[in-house]
């Protein structure tokens, strides 16, 4: 005996508050020994102790520093709120076709439906005295019970509202099959000075004084689980008044918890993205220089749209704030990127875990999965599936292994695709037996690198130049290609695919008289700048006339030319973008606006022959001249035919010169686009020879 016995159950069963904000907030509160008050020795030991526990936390558990980040950052300085899904967010689809249309329908890069209901993470560790927080790889799970203890730890200050003296398990420390959760909490206590801790943590745990995190059961080597399991159960049944939060990767997840309610971490929605990066770049000269705020504006750009797909996890968010904190940019070859980030999935952050993983297949290192991946990314991507049934996986897993590592036909496959999916999270079961890379952005990326490595260019060329779906891969394999010729074979390949689209003599009118209108103006623009512009606005007028047409709609050609005179004009030296404006629509840019934008495209002098003051002085009157809603259909006709004849005049366009067949039209979009994204290819590219490209770009829209 000690003497410190009765202290302890005073402590742990006669207070109301964890020992802690006793000893920190209790004033003149006395703690008592069995009628009698503790001496001033003991008081300052204890005191000491409580003070020692709580610096030991934050040091181990309240800091963060990973992916080759050169300083560790406060956990709490970047903690985003999170959220969870109920367990039912795993949704039960009769066949993969249902799911493939529920995700076509939604109309997202994310698999995650953003109508599923979702509730704060903290309240939900409030409300239930039993939580299993499941994840992907990356998702936040261990920060998130880091965070619960640094909440506990504040008492009435923080956010968790009950009384409880948290303790941090990392249960990947727990090599062999003997578990003894209550040795590792009282050697906790121990080396922080706390007197009797073995008689402190047993009153503790009987009184239900402790949150237990316990985090990474996935993380408990495969040999070792079933036991573990069964000890952890057997621990939390006998002392069930305590609280308890675990994590465990959503494969790896068995239901063998009874007591525990299952939640699933949802991904982050934008607020909590843009939460997540100003947190991070909250530096004082960060905070000056609004660096937050500049890497959240350009995640949000269409052309990044990829990259923000990925940033949804926090882990590879933070893997985006690291890339942006060295150049205050995104590189323009995302192949670089995303190939990093598969990496950090395939065996980095694993790494930096220190997780001892058993050996997928005798002989299956990171390189030949990345070719066993991009197999199975490329196959299901030619026939147009983002969901793939086990069977089907386990089969090209089998059939690779065969041919590639002599591996026995009685292989287990489902071992293998098990192993994947639980240790790396690029494949997830989204419904029973129905799996998808957890991100596009890593099956198209993966979908690239197998086409670059298999020589399958002008394939992916002739049978997808106009797909939208395959616009990544295009961009991706263009910076996947490194040889001495660059990207210059797929730029020609994309060139000489894209002319089969001006197939009618109306078309490469329209491209004549582009360039009859253009050519040698004064305007210091590409030649193919001023092209681009050209044919956005007899584009537009050709739509807003087959609009028109169609339904009698005056507002649709004041639209369209306001479109194609607004936004070309400041986009006219950009290439890019001006090609792009060619297949855009507009929906509520005015006639008035259209006046002062005319007046900005005669400053531009890149057409010939067009009396730019005549023009605006013919909108001017056609302004005064709009009918509203209650005049008659035939006066609405007139003004539209008048409007259009005006700009057709302007631009020495005539009718039949505008009048595109369906066919037509559809053929000068998929030209556009054409040119659009060889563009874009260019600039993702590595590397491209100037004097290919230069040929390239005089060719451009003749």
């Amino acid at each position: 005996m000690t003497g410190m016995e009765p202290w302890v159950i005073s402590v742990v069963s006669g207070v109301a508050v964890p020992i802690f904000q006793i000893l920190w907030e209790g004033g003149g509160r006395s703690l008592r020994l069995v009628g009698k008050t503790l001496d001033e020795k003991t008081r300052k030991i204890i005191f000491a102790a409580s003070k020692q526990y709580e610096r030991n936390y934050k040091e181990r558990h309240g800091i963060l520093k990973v992916l080759g980040m050169r300083e560790p950052v406060d956990l709490e300085s970047v903690y985003t709120a999170v959220q969870f899904l109920n367990d039912e967010a795993i949704q039960s689809f009769e066949s993969i076709e249902n799911l493939e249309k529920f995700y076509r329908e939604a109309k997202s890069r994310r698999f995650e439906s953003k109508d599923a209901p979702k509730q704060v993470g903290i309240k939900v560790a409030n409300e239930k005295q039993y939580l299993m927080v499941l994840g992907g790889p990356g998702a936040g799970k261990s920060t998130f019970l880091r965070k619960m203890g640094l909440e506990t730890l504040k008492g009435r200050r923080g956010g968790f509202k009950h009384n409880c003296i948290p303790v941090f398990i990392e249960l990947k420390r727990f090599t062999s099959s003997d578990i003894d959760i209550e040795k590792f909490i009282t050697e906790e206590f121990s080396i922080c000075g706390f007197p009797s801790p073995d008689k402190f943590t047993a009153k503790a745990l009987e009184a239900g004084k402790l949150l237990i995190l316990l985090d990474g059961l996935d993380e408990i080597p495969t040999k070792n689980l079933s036991e573990a399991i069964n000890q952890i159960q057997n621990f939390v049944d006998k002392y069930d008044s305590n609280r308890f939060i675990a994590s465990c990767r959503t494969a790896a997840h068995r239901n063998c918890f009874r007591r525990f309610s299952d939640v699933i971490m949802a991904d982050f929605d934008d607020e909590q993205m843009q939460q997540f990066i100003s947190n991070w770049f909250q530096s004082a000269a960060d905070k000056q220089a609004k660096t937050g705020d500049k890497c959240w504006e350009l995640l949000q750009k269409p052309e990044n749209s990829a990259a923000k797909e990925l940033a949804h996890t926090p882990l590879l968010l933070t893997f985006l704030c690291l890339v942006y904190d060295r150049s205050q940019n995104f590189p323009d070859n995302r192949s670089v990127l995303y190939r990093k980030a598969l990496r950090i999935l395939l065996e980095e952050w694993a790494a930096e875990k220190r997780i001892l993983r058993d050996e997928i297949y005798q002989g299956l290192h990171t390189e030949l999965e990345e070719i066993l991946l991009s197999e199975i990314a490329h196959t299901g991507f030619e026939s147009d599936r983002l969901f793939f049934s086990q069977r089907d996986i386990v089969e090209q897993i089998k059939s690779f292994l065969a041919g590639n590592l002599n591996a026995p036909q009685n292989l287990n496959g489902e071992a293998v695709l098990n192993a994947i999916a639980v240790q790396q999270g690029i494949l997830v079961e989204r419904a029973e037996d129905i799996f998808s890379f957890s991100h596009l952005t890593l099956q198209e990326y993966l979908t690239a690198q197998y086409i670059a490595d298999n020589g399958l260019v002008e394939q992916l060329v002739t049978s997808h130049l106009t797909d939208e779906r395959w616009k990544e891969v295009f961009l991706l394999v263009a910076g996947l290609m490194r040889g001495n010729a660059g990207a210059d074979n797929l730029l020609l390949l994309m060139e000489k695919e894209m002319q089969k689209y001006i197939n009618s003599p109306k078309l490469r009118d329209l491209l004549n008289w582009a360039e009859q209108m253009t050519a040698g103006s004064p305007g210091d623009y590409k030649p193919v700048g001023k092209r681009a512009v050209a044919i956005a606005i007899a584009n537009a007028i050709a739509i807003a006339n087959a609009n028109a047409n169609a339904n009698a709609n005056t507002i649709a050609i004041t639209i369209a030319i306001a479109n194609a005179i607004a936004i070309t004009i400041a986009n006219a030296n950009a290439i890019t973008i001006a090609i792009a404006i060619a297949i855009a629509r507009a929906y509520a840019i005015a006639i008035e606006q259209s006046i002062s934008y005319t007046g900005k495209l005669e400053k531009l002098n890149i057409f010939n022959n067009v009396n730019f003051t005549l023009l605006v002085t013919q909108l001017q009157a056609l302004k005064q001249q709009i009918p509203d809603d209650k005049q008659p259909k035939q006066v609405k006709i007139a003004f539209a035919q008048n409007l259009r004849q005006t700009l057709l005049d302007a631009f020495n366009l005539t009718q039949e010169m505008i009048t595109l067949s369906e066919e037509e039209q559809k053929a000068l979009e998929n030209y556009l686009y054409a040119n659009n994204l060889i563009i874009q290819c260019k600039k993702a590219a590595v590397r491209v020879s100037p004097q290919t490209w230069e040929a390239i770009e005089a060719r451009m829209l003749l």
